[in-house]
């Protein structure tokens, strides 16, 4: 039986669930590709390859040259590069693809959010009076408050914030979730948060601080997901087991 070859965009909890139900597979050949931004990443029951392609047309190639049989794009929500590479690559090589994402989070009563759409505009969205911020969206893009030095900041991410922010004030605290929301709701009540600034970037590991800001009345400054791109999605790793299912199935039962 020749193996169909599956190539997995991962780097997210949902990619290494779903590298857990291929792992037992057989029939399957699978690779997972990691961008190779996190440090020390977890290991994963599948092979790993790291690193960038190269652009659409570097993965292309690669879908031609390792006969990748289907593409699933599981990388963070905020990946729009790479999503939008991977899109562009499968149309190219006529790949199937689809997408494993988790949604976002849904604005609730009490909720009090700025939506924003983008890192620049939650830099502007914080205004100019001074205010104390939590900061969690991440290492890559925090240096970018930079541009707001009025305020005192507190930023937590799971690798060092580097560059680091060029403000008068600001602390890092380095840890990874999933966090309780009452441990978040003593963090934001102990430092004095005014304002929380965030990715809406769903799941349940860093929701607790969503939670903890609804209950303590704290402004949210929500940075929204990118309109979709076109490619089928599906929202858990069982989901996306069954529809690889029913894409390679036919492939399979010819005996490819």
């Amino acid at each position: 039986m020749t193996k169909h070859r599956i190539l997995v965009l991962g780097g997210t909890t949902e990619a290494r669930q779903l590298a857990e139900l291929l792992a037992p597979r057989p029939e399957f050949d699978c690779i997972v590709s990691l961008a190779g931004r996190t440090l020390d990443p977890k290991p994963l029951p599948l092979p790993v390859r790291s690193g960038g392609f190269g652009g659409a047309a570097g993965l292309a190639n690669y879908l031609r040259n390792e006969n990748i049989s289907l593409l699933i794009d599981a990388t963070h929500p905020f990946a729009n590069q790479i999503s939008a590479n991977a899109a562009s690559a499968a149309a190219a090589t006529d790949t199937p693809i689809f997408a494993l994402c988790r949604p976002g989070w849904q604005r609730q009563p009490g909720d009090r959010w700025s939506s924003v759409a983008s890192i620049e505009d939650a830099v502007r969205g914080l205004g100019n009076r001074r205010k104390r911020v939590f900061l969690a969206i991440g290492r890559q893009e925090a240096h970018q408050f930079s541009g707001a030095p009025q305020h005192d900041y507190l930023v937590r991410s799971v690798e060092p914030v580097d560059p680091p922010l060029a403000v008068p004030d600001c602390r890092y605290i380095l840890a990874s979730g999933p966090f309780a929301e009452q441990d978040e709701r003593k963090l934001l009540a102990d430092n004095a948060i005014d304002v929380i600034v965030s990715k809406n970037s769903g799941g349940t590991a860093t929701y607790g601080k969503i939670a903890a800001a609804r209950t303590l009345g704290i402004d949210v400054v929500m940075i929204e997901r990118k309109p979709d791109i076109g490619v089928r999605t599906v929202h858990h790793a069982d989901a996306a087991l069954e529809l690889i299912d029913h894409l390679l199935a036919p492939a399979m039962n010819r005996g490819v």
